[in-house]
């Protein structure tokens, strides 16, 4: 982008392969073609609150790192993918660190800086302030991939299936953690153990987080991803009697790896190992895979809370 362009919604939705529920910017302007902020209204009438939390609404972490994600790509979109048939996409987040709140009536502002572009890849500083200071920061790596979609045979039904005896379907889900429609992304648990969870997500193609291209291609937008997977962290550890009036909130992503697309269609099967926390923060481990292929690897902290 030329130095002082500014870019409307109109423009912004012309450009990035997103829905009016996951465009995560309202204005954007150009400082020079490596440096690009934006602004962001918080509303509740934003989709996200709904789910996120009912009665207490928080946005999201994970929808700070899109913020910056979109913003990121704006600015290397012409040097990645200078033909425009690529999908641009987050090949990885590290130090990712939530700072403080954001709530409806918020302003945001997401800014980015590219560090480092080459061999189809680049190295993106970001921030989100609001207007209480500095609420979210990360680095990125923004990458590039074929829009090649494959078609496999539907599965057999299998072990990840949906059974009677699972240990909580999608209301004993809700009975532990406080998200919902539209930002609930665990549909069942199908094992449950002392410090580790397996939980499934079926992916739909008509969810906000999917990415939409011209040509018809659609993909999982994949800071989405850390989401689906601390969520099924959270039903593991808020499932514990001791911490059964408390909440767990997403503090950080150490590091997020995403090594191959996600498209509607897949089952989502999450794993996910954490330790019960004896004081008031964690960590865990997750994996989220498809077809018995790990996609997704993430490493997180979390806080506990009282109600």
């Amino acid at each position: 982008m030329k130095p002082d362009t500014i870019l409307s919604v109109r423009d912004l939705r012309a450009i990035l392969p997103v829905g009016p529920d996951f465009l995560m910017l309202d204005h954007v302007k150009a400082i020079d073609e490596n440096h690009l902020v934006g602004w962001r209204n918080v509303t509740i009438g934003d989709h996200c609150f709904q789910g996120h939390f009912p009665g207490h609404p928080i946005l999201p972490g994970v929808l700070q790192v899109e913020a910056m994600a979109q913003l990121a790509e704006l600015a290397v979109r012409e040097r990645l993918d200078p033909q425009g048939v690529l999908d641009i996409y987050v090949k990885s987040v590290r130090n990712v660190k939530f700072r403080r709140p954001t709530v409806p009536g918020d302003r945001i502002l997401v800014e980015i800086a590219v560090n480092e572009l080459a061999d189809g890849e680049a190295k993106i500083g970001a921030t989100v302030k609001n207007n209480g200071g500095l609420a979210c920061q990360a680095d990125l790596v923004m990458g590039v991939r074929e829009r090649v979609a494959s078609i496999p045979e539907p599965p057999a039904f299998g072990e990840f299936d949906k059974k009677d005896d699972d240990p909580r379907d999608v209301s004993g889900v809700m009975d532990i953690i406080p998200h919902r429609y539209p930002f609930l992304y665990v549909d069942y648990v199908s094992k449950l153990e002392e410090t580790r969870v397996t939980a499934v997500k079926n992916l739909g193609s008509c969810e906000p987080p999917i990415r939409t291209y011209s040509d018809g291609y659609m993909v999982l937008a994949n800071s989405i991803q850390s989401e689906i997977i601390a969520q099924a962290g959270a039903v593991l550890i808020l499932g514990h009697e001791a911490n059964k009036n408390k909440l767990a909130f997403f503090m950080g992503i150490e590091s997020a790896e995403f090594k191959e697309p996600v498209f509607p269609g897949d089952r989502l099967v999450m794993t996910v190992e954490m330790p019960i926390p004896t004081r008031r923060f964690g960590k865990g481990t997750g994996t989220l895979s498809v077809g018995g292929r790990v996609v997704t690897e993430l490493a997180m902290a979390f806080a506990l809370v009282d109600k």
